[in-house]
């Protein structure tokens, strides 16, 4: 395995803008597994991930390609980190298809799965992956801008794009949500976030009961404290420098380490599985 998997603690630093750039952070994440070797699970399907430039979402990408995977990537803007994840995609011998633009708005949700649909040919996994955070030191700080803008990234995305997709899905397919456990422990300086990621654990369990009856599988990822983009663009220097330290393993986890939770979800290994939630948190116990 490689060996920053052993870091306890991450130097302190800071990015200005949110969801972060994955080529200014030190140590980089670790996006992939040498030693992960794909068996064509996913061969000839047609994925899309949001989110899925860079951290968790590029991990997946890449793991995905490994098992033979078509992907297409949507993102806000960070397009050298995009085009970073297509190299690495496209060296697995598949498609990869890169779709920037604004989550928050619902034309775009709608946009990104029929180009989805143009360029591969299908939709037969959705991951929902992206999010925004933007902590504050109570409730009251949360101003009415960021509340909206926190939901309409992070959960009204889910709702539009897994809708524009419905008519594209069909039985054998499957949708992945990206929650986190914030969802069920709270964070103190992440109630806005929180709440949205409570959210998502919500409408993975209702979705997954409405279109059971369909052959539609609907599961989710509740990641601990993983070494993404999102936490030196979210966080102070001190705070990132003792992240994931308060885990049991007492390390931050990488990007690869959730990578295989999401090839299980998206596979007909777990074709008996759906409104579940798989907690890869560093040894966080949690019972819901």
């Amino acid at each position: 395995m490689p060996q920053q998997k052993n870091f306890v603690t991450m130097p302190a630093q800071h990015q200005n803008k949110q969801p972060g750039i994955e080529s200014l952070m030190n140590p980089l994440p670790q996006f992939e597994d040498p030693n992960y070797k794909g068996s064509e699970k996913l061969k000839g399907k047609n994925i899309l991930i949001t989110g899925g430039d860079s951290g968790i979402g590029r991990a997946v990408s890449i793991a995905f390609a490994k098992e033979g995977a078509n992907i297409a990537i949507a993102y806000l803007d960070e397009d050298g980190d995009a085009n970073e994840t297509k190299q690495h995609v496209e060296q697995e011998g598949v498609k990869c298809v890169l779709l920037p633009g604004d989550l928050s708005n619902e034309q775009h949700c709608k946009d990104i799965v029929e180009e989805t649909v143009r360029q591969l040919g299908s939709l037969n996994v959705l991951v929902n992956n992206v999010a925004q955070q933007y902590p504050q030191q109570g409730l009251e700080y949360i101003t009415a801008e960021q509340l909206e803008k926190t939901f309409r990234i992070n959960i009204f995305s889910y709702f539009h794009v897994t809708k524009a997709a419905l008519s594209h899905l069909k039985r054998g397919d499957v949708i992945i949500n990206t929650a986190s456990i914030v969802a069920y422990e709270g964070n103190e300086t992440l109630i806005d976030y929180s709440a949205t990621k409570g959210a998502i654990v919500a409408f993975t369990r209702s979705l997954s009961q409405s279109l059971v009856q369909r052959g539609i599988r609907v599961n989710g990822v509740a990641p601990g404290p993983i070494w993404t983009p999102l936490i030196p663009s979210s966080f102070d220097e001190k705070k990132v420098s003792q992240f994931g330290s308060n885990v049991p393993m007492q390390r931050p986890g990488q990007p690869y380490e959730l990578a295989p939770a999401y090839v299980y979800l998206a596979s007909g290994d777990s074709s008996y599985v759906t409104g579940q939630m798989i907690h890869v948190n560093g040894g966080v116990i949690v019972n819901g």
